[in-house]
């Protein structure tokens, strides 16, 4: 489904990621780990087409070779990221953007009564007050509020391949069982290939199998999954990449 092929990631001529090799299929989970500054948001904004950003290698989606196509039409084809920080909009509301997001992606009118109902559902769902479907995107809303917003956004254009790029900071206890919670039940209905970063275990142990790729030094140099996940944790990213390093040599 998805495939990042010998990928090189620059930006103002520093490479920042070397020959990345990452393959995710359809209703699999996959997580980055890594100290900050390793490169992770980095690959999160370069797969949506970021023009910061200098690529060499290749992105396939669907069979498809992406690297060179526009943040919109990625987007179109259904590729969709949740920041850790969402912008906010000023002069469109959520209902505006979903609209015209809906009918560019079906080349079809929006069915009205249908589209209000599906909203005000997700929104019980999400536990978010239905004003927010006709207030401006993002604006004066809390870390929290902007997350649950987003995830609105997801279940309306249901996506097929989704980055979560901490997605989990800033989330107090009950937010953050509501947001994996949500995940997780849009996964088991609509099987996407999920790439999430996070610096801990709190999101992804929500999710039943997941990968685990550790990154350090511009490349991914160990693989796993939860056991791996809780070895980082008990570790730490220094500790864990001291001994790889030791082990190669």
């Amino acid at each position: 489904m998805f495939n990042l092929d010998n990928l090189n990631i620059y930006i103002n001529d520093e490479l920042l990621i070397s020959d990345l090799n990452l393959q995710i299929n359809k209703g699999e989970v996959h997580v980055l780990m890594g100290k900050n500054g390793v490169g992770k948001s980095s690959i999160a904004k370069s797969i949506m087409g970021d023009k910061n950003y200098l690529v060499k290698g290749h992105i396939y989606y669907n069979g498809e070779d992406i690297t060179n196509l526009s943040i919109y039409e990625r987007s179109k084809r259904g590729i969709y990221t949740i920041s850790q920080n969402p912008i906010a909009i000023e002069g469109v509301t959520n209902a505006e953007m979903l609209r015209a997001s809906l009918s560019d992606k079906n080349n079809t009118p929006v069915d009205i009564i249908k589209f209000n109902k599906e909203l005000e559902n997700i929104c019980q769902k999400l536990d978010l007050d239905k004003s927010f479907i006709y207030r401006e995107i993002n604006v004066g809303c809390s870390g929290g509020e902007k997350k649950k917003i987003e995830l609105m956004h997801m279940w309306m254009l249901k996506p097929s391949f989704i980055i979560l790029d901490e997605i989990d900071s800033g989330l107090d206890v009950d937010a953050l069982k509501l947001v994996s919670n949500s995940i997780k039940e849009y996964l088991e209905e609509y099987q996407p290939g999920i790439l999430i970063i996070t610096h801990s275990n709190t999101l992804i142990n929500t999710f039943d199998d997941y990968y685990v790729h550790l990154l350090n030094d511009k490349k991914i140099i160990k693989s796993g999954q939860k056991e791996l996940a809780n070895e980082i944790l008990n570790k730490g990213f220094k500790e864990l990449s001291n001994e790889l390093d030791e082990h190669l040599l």
